[in-house]
């Protein structure tokens, strides 16, 4: 059975899942809204998307604002249909010994993977409320399952996701609403370096000799790392029957 268009709009798609994801389902009829915050980002991925069904706008999850801003234009560009699938995919890592990390470093964190997740969440879901039809992917980690040493803030961010995504699914089955979850391992994306270089500012501390332990481990986990259209493209697509 051929799948039905789509509209899909996936927040954090500058860059690494978020970007494979909305290139693969545009490249597969879909019509994707592909969000972020890098103007030139958004540009580039434009360029590489020609010819098919993608839209970029500015989204910052943390600001109350553009998620408004972000859902007047999103009815423009759907001549006011709105969306059938929305992926929140827009996260980042605060890495560093846990106890060492400033409460300013965790609340950002949680303002973006946690508060901003719910942030968009809460303002698309009550068109798909009355349509009675609606998919919400939100983007976890292994990481919501398990702890490792200095990743206690990220990972914490990620049980919250965990914990929030299986309550809307009961909440929201009632209203033709599905809510799935996805939890990537270690991918080759730009996520991981840029998480693992912040431990370079507690080099010389009582950490330090753990703290090489982490980078020698980075180092060797990426050799087994999957490309993003393996890890989470994929999975998005199992459920074949929302696509039919």
């Amino acid at each position: 059975m051929s799948k039905k268009s789509k509209i899909v709009l996936i927040t954090g798609a500058t860059s690494g899942i978020g970007r494979m994801t909305a290139l693969h389902l545009a490249r597969e009829g879909h019509h994707v809204i592909a969000s972020g915050r890098k103007l030139n980002e958004l540009a580039k991925l434009r360029e590489e998307a020609k010819g098919l069904k993608l839209d970029t706008i500015v989204l910052d999850v943390t600001s109350t604002s553009s998620v408004a801003a972000a859902l007047n234009e999103v009815g423009l560009l759907t001549d006011g249909k709105h969306i059938d699938v929305l992926v929140n995919n827009a996260g980042f890592g605060v890495l560093g010994p846990t106890a060492e990390i400033s409460d300013a470093e965790i609340r950002r964190q949680y303002e973006t993977n946690v508060f901003g997740l719910m942030k968009v969440t809460r303002a698309f879901l009550p068109r798909m409320r009355e349509r009675g039809q609606g998919r919400i992917i939100n983007v976890s980690s292994v990481g919501g399952r398990i702890v490792l040493p200095f990743f206690g803030a990220y990972n914490s961010t990620k049980y919250a996701v965990e914990a929030l995504s299986d309550a809307l699914r009961y909440e929201l089955r009632p209203f033709g609403i599905d809510v799935a979850l996805i939890e990537p391992g270690v991918i080759r994306t730009n996520f991981e370096p840029t998480a693992v270089a912040q431990l370079d500012q507690f080099a010389g501390s009582t950490y330090s000799r753990s703290l090489n332990r982490v980078h020698e481990m980075a180092v060797k986990y990426d050799r087994f790392a999957a490309d993003p259209i393996v890890a989470n493209v994929l999975p998005l697509l199992a459920a074949e029957h929302f696509f039919e």
